[in-house]
């Protein structure tokens, strides 16, 4: 028998709503069909509009057996600390954009993950909410 995870805290919430909020803004400006990397810098920005904290392309680090690894794993973003970030813009979100949100979760001890396709007409057929 699993037991069961306790909610995801109340503030993190909050900074997924603004992470949601803030990608509706920036996908209303300017559409699908730019590069990930543009998505990124006008999604920080809109972010720091709003008082939200955040880092861009954080290493993630991989420990075996001891060894640590700079792999160069990179997370899209990392939202106040709490939230992992992942930007796309492709035709179609995979199972394996999923599991690589996933994957990030559980490597940098963060429960709460967004996967974000741009590459969509509405960016709420586009947003995936991943938790561990």
């Amino acid at each position: 028998m699993t037991t069961p995870r306790p909610p995801i805290p109340a503030a993190t919430e909050l900074l997924a709503k603004a992470i949601v909020d803030s990608a509706i803004a920036v996908h209303r400006e300017l559409g699908p069909g730019l590069l990930e990397s543009v998505y990124e810098q006008c999604l920080c920005h809109e972010l720091a509009q709003r008082d939200v904290p955040w880092r861009s392309q954080v290493t993630l680090p991989i420990v075996y057996k001891g060894l640590r690894l700079e792999s160069g794993l990179r997370l899209d973003l990392l939202v106040g600390d709490a939230v992992v970030v992942e930007i796309k813009s492709v035709d179609a979100l995979l199972p394996l954009h999923e599991a690589q949100v996933l994957t990030y979760l559980r490597l940098s001890q963060r429960r709460l993950g967004l996967l974000i396709n741009f590459n969509v007409r509405l960016l709420k057929d586009g947003i995936r909410r991943l938790v561990l």
